[in-house]
């Protein structure tokens, strides 16, 4: 919304819910076979709206980042930073196993107990 494009009125405010739920759902469907993770942005739409991306064909949430600032700066008003614990509670009773990837989408195997 703070966008010069979006100032102009050359542009819509954004998205609807519905369209990004679509978009990702459609994703899922179209690269089928071709393209294994398909990741949702909880910056810009928030733990309650990643869980329902997570139901509509998301695999991904992304990193934990620290002092986002570029989507705020946009107009996202959801959070700066996850911890690891966080993304445990997003996906709790989803039936969804949490595991932490590597740039490349390789698994993190996790740590040993101490």
């Amino acid at each position: 919304m703070a966008s010069p494009i979006y100032l102009q009125r050359k542009a819509r405010r954004g998205p609807t819910f519905r369209e990004t739920v679509l978009m990702h759902a459609v994703g899922r469907i179209a690269y089928h076979g071709h393209i294994h993770n398909i990741q949702a942005s909880w910056v810009k739409i928030g733990r309650p709206g990643v869980r329902q991306l997570l139901n509509a064909g998301v695999n991904d949430l992304g990193g934990t980042l620290m002092n986002e600032n570029i989507s705020r700066a946009a107009g996202a008003s959801h959070g700066q930073g996850l911890e690891p614990g966080d993304f445990a509670e997003i996906i709790e009773g989803m039936g969804r196993t949490l595991a932490q990837r590597t740039t490349r989408y390789g698994r993190v195997d996790p740590a040993p107990a101490a």
